[in-house]
């Protein structure tokens, strides 16, 4: 024989394959079992052990009783004392695996195939539904601590070879054409269940610390963000649009009389829930029509805008830290678990890195020394796809790059240039004597005008909250609108809310699922929600 017991490293393996060139090989399937010893005294079956060490070996007597083809009793002529050594073992289907979803650990059936119909144990498929009876006992198994000795099974829904969702590597994109199945998989199951609770750390963060739930509505004839990429809501024939001379829609006979879109962000409204009650936060979904086949966007997404009353810069940046840190620790203490399954199966220093947050102070860094930072790594061989000059939004790269390589930990980036923000955004003051020059976080002085932004970045994921001190004054806010030429036919009533007795506040927005996306370790936002929404994408 051509023994492989002295074989030790590659080298080894290849020469011991190479003397097999000239053989003539017959290979067979080894069933592997347990190796063990059965003790018979006057024919009873007193004592069954493992091998174990090959001087100690562990009782697996309860074990052996439980087999039918061992026999608890001989027949014949036999001596007083015999011992039996084999190996044992007990096929696939002897075994079933149930879960019911609400954890990731399965808990295993052994069945006693000559105690059931044959064909109901080959009516038990991954994918069927059924109901197991049975004596729940100590497992010997690696694993887990339990399994039942099932006494009775009944199959509720049969599940046929063309399931989608078998035992075998799956890519993620074509799980997302059976997305109607994929939340029956170990791992959607558990980022649903991550879901879930990241959904009550919020309530129960924002309830704990006084704020109220504000809801805020899916339907509005404004526009948040000025982008125009929103979806239009409409009763309309759009087979017989009724336009004027100069070829606009008429909305006179639409069900709300004008033109109407499904939101893109609750927070001008939420902003008049702030003002009276003090501290608010929406949380549902909104919608963005933009045509974004990426990895980090949803046409329908859930987003969390809380908006505060007499809040600063600084403590507005207190409030996203300790907020959402609260989510990442409810997390590490609610989900242990699925996050010990998705840091095996998915993303292997996942726990680490949302431990490494909790523990972390995030970094509250200006836009100005953010990209003074990013051109000297630029000087120093950093090669980044778009440009990063003070005035240009920061791409997901160069965000990436300051919280993955330059601090390694979150980033809190303040005071962003007035050109890529939003209207509603507090200016910082100019330096006085100049036009351009502004003041800003903690003395920081910016080449141009800036706004008090307070933007999260995280590994990752880049921005993951993005937040502002408003704009109170009346005077600054209009002279703002003029000098961006909007539109102020609906927003006239955000516009009193700073005629009326307003007040300094602040606020900011989380969209949902990139905390799931950070959370979980998946790399696709469209693997931590349900059913997602994508350009040509609306099924199930």
């Amino acid at each position: 024989m051509l023994s492989i017991s002295d074989v030790f490293n590659e080298d080894e393996v290849y020469d011991w394959f190479k003397k097999l060139t000239s053989k003539d090989l017959f290979i067979e399937v080894k069933v592997d079992g347990l190796s063990f010893s059965a003790r018979y005294e006057n024919g009873v079956l007193v004592r069954g052990l493992t091998r174990g060490s090959g001087v100690m070996g562990e009782d697996i007597t309860a074990n052996l009783k439980t087999i039918s083809d061992i026999p608890q009793k001989l027949s014949g002529d036999f001596p007083e004392i015999i011992e039996v050594r084999g190996e044992v073992y007990m096929s696939r289907s002897d075994f079933i695996a149930l879960n019911d979803g609400s954890t990731i650990k399965n808990v295993q059936i052994v069945v006693d195939p000559t105690k059931f119909d044959e064909q109901l144990l080959k009516d038990i498929t991954t994918g069927a539904c059924i109901c197991a009876e049975g004596v729940l006992v100590e497992s010997q198994g690696a694993g887990q601590t339990s399994e039942i000795q099932a006494t009775q099974l009944e199959v509720y829904g049969l599940c046929g070879n063309d399931y989608p969702m078998q035992k075998k590597g799956q890519s993620f994109e074509a799980m997302r054409k059976n997305a109607h199945m994929r939340l029956r998989t170990n791992t959607f199951g558990a980022v649903m269940r991550i879901r879930h609770n990241m959904a009550m750390a919020i309530h129960t963060y924002f309830h704990e610390h006084g704020f109220f739930y504000f809801h805020t509505p899916l339907i509005t004839a404004s526009d948040c963000e000025g982008a125009g990429n929103m979806f239009q809501v409409t009763t309309k024939n759009l087979y017989d649009l009724k336009k004027d001379e100069e070829g606009k829609i008429i909305y006179d006979d639409d069900f709300f009389g004008e033109q109407t879109s499904l939101t893109v962000s609750g927070q001008l409204e939420g902003e008049l829930g702030a003002t009276a009650l003090g501290a608010i936060y929406t949380f549902g979904p909104t919608f963005r029509a933009e045509n974004s086949n990426t990895p980090r966007h949803l046409a329908e997404f859930w987003m969390v805008e809380p908006e505060v009353a007499f809040l600063d810069q600084e403590e507005l940046m207190d409030l996203e830290e300790d907020f959402i840190k609260y989510c990442v620790r409810w997390a590490l203490d609610n989900c242990k678990d699925d996050l010990q399954f998705l840091n095996q199966m998915i993303d292997k220093t996942l726990i680490e890195r949302l431990e490494g947050t909790v523990k972390s102070d995030f970094v509250r860094l200006p836009y100005t020394e953010g990209i003074n930072i990013l051109q000297e790594a630029i000087k120093k061989g950093k090669k980044f796809e778009f440009p990063c000059n003070w005035g240009d939004d920061l791409a997901s790269e160069h965000e990436r790059y300051l919280v993955e390589e330059h601090f390694k930990k979150p980033v809190i980036m303040t005071d962003y240039p007035r050109a890529f923000k939003s209207f509603y955004m507090k200016q910082n003051e100019l330096v006085s004597g100049t036009d351009e020059h502004s003041i800003g976080y903690k003395g920081a002085v910016a080449p141009g005008p800036t706004m008090q932004g307070t933007d999260v970045l995280f590994p990752q994921i880049g921005e993951i909250i993005g937040g502002s001190v408003r704009e109170e004054s009346y005077d600054k806010l209009m002279a703002e609108i003029k000098r961006r030429d909007m539109d102020m036919t609906h927003l006239w009533w955000y516009i009193d809310t700073r005629r009326w007795g307003s007040c300094p506040h602040a606020g900011f927005g989380l969209g949902f699922e990139r905390l799931i996306l950070f959370v979980t370790g998946m790399q696709n936002i469209r693997d931590v929600i349900p059913f997602p929404r994508t350009p040509k994408s609306a099924e199930f």
